[in-house]
């Protein structure tokens, strides 16, 4: 019988801008799901632009009030589940120097680097898009992303490689691996040398891809070139979210090469069996 994927590490709350859910409700759901354990990693987005909504969205994040809170929770649910600490870091090249000071001011234990803006814009937003090819909006996003490692690659692992296909006109229907090989390539060796990892993200299936972000042929290439390092995360921003699809996750990881998946603890990784 094989082992189940047994942690989450990349889950939103209300600390988050885009959740509005309670800490708390998250550590219910994580432990009604028989979850070993869990690793919040809340959305810091410094310097996000002015996007086409009523409200502007604030990607800022109360660290203070966000590690009281996990510590707390924490030691009541001891015992029950083992809760990390950790943050998803909004990535933009000018960023660089403030997020390492950021790292060195706080005991994460782990840290995911994203690319959600792409030169000042958010791909979540149509406009992103609008009388553009669909293609040069998905290379300017890999772009974008060595970009962001010449900067800064003080994160454990690069999170969901391939974000932006999930807000595409077409999705992932015209989108593969193949299609933009040379650049994706690139990324990955660009990663392993700078030891940092890849995470295979379930979102991919709540948002309709029909399969993981990035897709399952980036995760095989990146073990092809010796790739150690994968995390497991439903990006979740409510309860019914957590550990989406990680059958399918634990699947996907062995048809790739992998006999484990990786978590953090303190920054240093720790491999568990498939």
């Amino acid at each position: 019988m094989k082992n189940e994927i047994l942690w989450d590490c990349h889950m939103h709350s209300s600390f988050s801008a885009d959740s509005s859910t309670l800490m708390e409700d998250m550590i219910l759901k994580a432990v009604s799901l028989g979850l070993k354990g869990i690793c919040f990693t809340e959305h810091l987005d410094p310097d996000y632009p002015v996007v086409p909504e009523p409200e502007q969205p604030d990607f800022s994040l109360d660290i203070p009030s966000y590690q009281n809170t996990l510590n707390d929770l924490k030691e009541k649910y001891r015992g029950a589940l083992d809760i990390r600490f950790g943050i998803e870091l909004g990535l933009q090249p000018h960023l660089g120097n403030f997020f390492a000071e950021l790292e060195k001011a706080y005991p994460f234990d782990f840290v995911i680097g994203s690319s959600h803006i792409v030169h000042g814009a958010d791909p979540y937003y149509p406009e992103f898009f609008h009388g553009r090819k669909e293609s040069d909006c998905y290379m300017e996003y890999f772009e974008s992303i060595l970009e962001n490692l010449t900067f800064f690659s003080e994160m454990d692992v690069y999170g969901h490689i391939d974000y932006i296909v999930r807000y595409g006109p077409n999705k992932n229907s015209e989108y593969t691996y193949r299609r933009y090989q040379d650049i994706l390539d690139e990324i990955l060796r660009a990663l392993i040398s700078k030891n940092v990892g890849i995470e295979l993200n379930t979102g991919g299936f709540h948002y309709g891809l029909g399969g993981p972000n990035p897709c399952t042929d980036i995760i095989r290439r990146y073990r092809e070139f010796g790739g150690e390092i994968v995390t497991v995360g439903a990006d979740a921003h409510a309860p019914h979210n957590i550990a989406h699809s990680f059958d399918k996750a634990a699947d996907i990881l062995r048809e790739c090469g992998f006999r484990y998946y990786t978590v953090f603890k303190e920054r240093k990784a720790e491999f568990l069996p498939l």
